[in-house]
């Protein structure tokens, strides 16, 4: 098994998933036995990676990572030490084939992420400021299920979360603030939806 401790930057989480997706099927339950059940912001990372891809096409498999983002946020807001998740989200899997051609077009998003960091906005990232990115990373996977019909909002909302997830990984705040621009660009898209539907009235 990997030692999650090792898991220093997005690309080695990416390329963990590239090595699981090299089979038939890609089951849950496995990606957490290789992340480790105490690695919860590379667990974190899986679904919203997996939601900015391609596979956020597949019919309900938002509302899926969001129901896991929100789970593993909660347990971190909840200071667990080891992480759990429902049966149904751990009894999933996903085709090999199609995982592999999603995860290799996220190499580039990883690289982007690790280039760019530098320690930045520290106090961020200390206490309250560290749960209050774990409570925005809860409220954005909690949403994700009621925006499954409003196009591009649970891509935003997976981007927002990976911008935070990866400002407490890297230690950089500026990505926390990243996330907020995105977090906030759902909302608008959410806004725009809502405003069309009712003018259509």
């Amino acid at each position: 098994m990997s030692d999650p401790a090792q898991t220093t930057s997005v690309n080695q989480i990416v390329d963990r998933l590239a090595r699981l997706a090299d089979q038939d099927r890609v089951a849950v339950a496995k990606i957490i036995e290789v992340f480790g059940t105490q690695s919860f912001l590379p667990v974190l990372m899986v679904p919203a990676l997996l939601v900015v891809s391609p596979l956020s096409g597949i019919p309900l498999f938002s509302s899926l990572c969001g129901i896991t983002i929100a789970a593993i946020s909660l347990q971190m807001v909840a200071g667990r030490e080891h992480l759990w998740l429902p049966q149904f989200v751990v009894k999933r899997s996903l085709e090999g084939k199609r995982a592999r051609e999603a995860i290799n077009k996220l190499h580039g998003v990883a690289s982007w992420l690790d280039n760019h960091s530098r320690d930045r906005f520290q106090p961020l990232l200390r206490w309250p400021g560290r749960k209050l990115i774990q409570t925005l990373c809860l409220f954005c996977g909690a949403a994700m299920p009621f925006l499954e019909i409003v196009p591009f909002s649970s891509s935003i909302l997976g981007a927002a979360v990976l911008l935070f997830a990866t400002s407490l990984l890297l230690k950089d705040g500026l990505f926390a603030v990243f996330g907020l621009v995105a977090m906030s660009s759902a909302a608008a898209v959410l806004l725009t939806v809502a405003g069309s539907i009712q003018g259509a009235i």
